[in-house]
């Protein structure tokens, strides 16, 4: 897999009947305990080369608008409570992005499966630049890649349309993927958000993000929320998740979805949790999105912790002024001796 500057997954909800996945069971490392794991555990953790931790920031003033031309003396950045000298600073609204599209394809996403997918298409059309890469994975019952890493929107968005709603128990077909499950039956979501990062994210370089519409309830994986967030943070990958249900069970969701999950996910790994309700705050989401993607800053630091312990470090970032929110990852993986 080549490494590229910038990673970023996007995932969205709805489930995929009777799809041949691209590539084959192979491809791909199985869940932690299962018999095809190839991986040693050490290799999942991302490696911080002399001492250096990078951080990519999105910073919003009081009335929400994308703050764009700070300076590097207006970031301080603390580790573990100590406070870093910030060594790297720049701005990257034009870096490359990798890109994912990850649809769920749960039955609860079934009404609103044509607006993601219309809105997706939209997002990929206006977002995407020359050098940008993207790639498309569904998951349900089963987690399937229906395109890998590309730049051509057209075959980006024929993998999006042929994404369907995994009817099992309904009377529906039911699609085996490539990666491993727990075959409890239901949706497996912190495994899909698990091999996405493990499998896919690990060897990208730079910024990396998965980009989820989801109603955040998961009913069948083998992994804990803890194992998501965990695989998110080892390999800098940043969550946002555009929660698509209803509370009211209406015509654009079927129920009320779980906000803390989401929201947990999101904040821990410095993306954003948006409420979504309608086809209009869908779009609307994903402008927000695509908005924060292109204003981002770059700072770097050299940890004065010089342990090579495998610990996980706590970051904050802040501004001189009070009044900016800062959007960024809450912490990393040290590296050890070993790796």
């Amino acid at each position: 897999m080549r490494l590229r500057p910038l990673g970023i997954l996007l995932v969205l909800t709805s489930a995929a009947a009777g799809l041949t996945a691209i590539p084959s069971a192979s491809s791909f490392a199985a869940l932690p305990g299962t018999q095809a794991q190839s991986q040693p555990q050490g290799q999942q953790q991302i490696t911080v080369g002399v001492g250096l931790v990078n951080i990519y920031a999105t910073v919003r003033d009081n009335h929400k608008a994308v703050v764009a031309n700070l300076e590097k003396a207006d970031f301080r950045i603390f580790e573990d409570s100590v406070e870093q000298k910030v060594a790297f600073f720049s701005r990257e609204n034009t870096l490359p992005l990798t890109m994912g599209v990850l649809l769920d394809t749960s039955g609860s996403e079934a009404p609103m499966l044509g607006a993601v997918q219309q809105a997706a298409s939209q997002f990929l059309g206006r977002v995407m630049q020359k050098k940008d890469e993207a790639m498309v994975i569904t998951f349900d019952l089963d987690v399937d890649m229906l395109a890998d890493w590309t730049n051509d929107v057209p075959t980006l968005n024929r993998a999006i349309r042929r994404a369907r709603i995994n009817t099992a128990g309904g009377g529906g077909p039911v699609t085996p993927g490539p990666f491993p499950t727990s075959g409890r039956g239901g949706t497996n979501f912190y495994d899909a958000v698990y091999l996405a990062c493990h499998d896919k994210m690990a060897t990208e370089a730079g910024r990396k993000a998965l980009i989820i519409i989801t109603d955040a309830e998961d009913t069948g994986s083998k992994l804990k929320l803890e194992d998501a967030i965990e695989a998110a943070q080892k390999t800098d990958t940043v969550i946002h998740i555009l929660l698509v249900a209803d509370p009211r069970g209406g015509v654009f969701g079927t129920g009320g979805g779980d906000m803390g999950v989401a929201r947990r996910l999101a904040e821990e790994t410095g993306g954003r949790a948006i409420d979504v309700r309608n086809e209009k705050e869908l779009l609307k989401a994903f402008d927000q999105i695509s908005e924060e993607l292109r204003s981002e800053y770059q700072l770097g630091y050299y940890s004065t912790n010089t342990k090579h312990d495998g610990t996980y470090r706590h970051i904050k970032v802040e501004t001189t002024n009070k009044d900016n929110r800062v959007l960024t990852r809450k912490g990393y993986y040290s590296k050890t001796d070993e790796n």
